[in-house]
């Protein structure tokens, strides 16, 4: 099977290197933007360090019964926490009581795993409860933590688990992992690898929804994303003062700034105000194509 994830393969050779050496941590954070593949990485290495029949040393098979249980997350010893919905709040109980379960020895694995999907999403207090665990962590307990950024998290959360920075990958990697695992037409391809940004899954989690509404409500979010970055190109360009809204992205701001100007900027701003206002009437394909077309070269 080998780890079968796309854009990562330093991040899984250098998991499988831990499991091989008998040096796992016993707690790792992987940050990226949602749809990049935390989630994904997270669970390969769960396999890796429970799988039954290992063809190599830190390699899951993907066949027996352990490594299926845990793609589905649905082995005994692995336990997934998270915020009830997209944008919710993880509570203090929440992770009270994954610490009862975790202090029992695992049923069946090597290792007892907990998951804790967009753990920034967790409140001060169910962060701080978490510490006690991650300062005190049983030599069979393995944390497994996906975050946005490690930056969201408390200092001392971070400081206590082995980072793992995901990066977007090159919209020429995504178009083509479309195109070979999910068989995405070529066109269909690239337009979904622009809208995703860099970031595998979401792009084929848009690619499954194929209806109309749901493409228009997909160009909608990217058109305001691309909005917002060109509005504080503008900002800069024009030497303001003001806040950014994209401050995560700031030094690719000042750059475009540098590049492109003031006048570029505007342009680019009203192209997409005006593509705004025609998604609900346009021919949704065309209109995208041409505004990505006239899209600035930024280095």
């Amino acid at each position: 099977m080998e780890w079968n994830v796309i854009g990562h393969e330093w991040a899984a050779r250098l998991l499988q290197q831990h499991i091989a050496n008998g040096e796992a941590r016993h707690a790792y954070l992987f940050t990226g933007p949602a749809g990049i593949g935390r989630r994904t990485l997270a669970l390969r290495f769960a396999q890796a360090l429970n799988c039954t029949q290992p063809p190599a040393p830190g390699l899951p098979c993907g066949a027996c019964r352990a490594c299926q249980q845990i793609e589905r997350q649905q082995h005994t010893d692995l336990a997934v926490v998270q915020a009830e919905r997209v944008g919710g709040d993880l509570k203090i109980d929440a992770v009270r009581e994954l610490q009862r379960s975790l202090s029992l020895a695992p049923y069946e694995s090597r290792y007892r795993i907990a998951l804790l999907p967009r753990f920034h999403e967790a409140n001060a207090n169910a962060q701080n409860a978490l510490l006690k665990t991650l300062e005190e962590a049983p030599g069979h307990v393995i944390l497994l933590l996906t975050a946005d950024s490690a930056e969201d998290l408390l200092p001392t959360i971070t400081s206590r688990c082995e980072v793992m920075r995901l990066r977007p990958q090159p919209l020429v990697t995504v178009a083509g992992a479309l195109q070979a695992h999910w068989g995405a037409p070529p066109d269909e391809a690239r337009m979904l690898a622009h809208f995703s940004a860099g970031c595998l899954g979401t792009a084929v989690l848009k690619g499954k929804r194929t209806d109309r509404e749901a493409l228009r409500e997909n160009l909608h979010d990217a058109y305001r994303t691309w909005l917002s970055f060109w509005r504080d190109v503008m900002l800069r360009s024009a030497g303001a003062q003001a806040a950014l809204v994209n401050i995560d992205v700031e030094e690719r701001v000042q750059a475009a700034a540098v590049q492109t100007g003031l006048e570029t900027a505007r342009r680019q701003a009203a192209a997409l105000e005006k593509g705004l206002a025609r998604l609900n009437s346009a021919n949704l394909q065309l209109l995208t194509e041409t505004l990505l077309l006239d899209w600035p070269r930024v280095g």
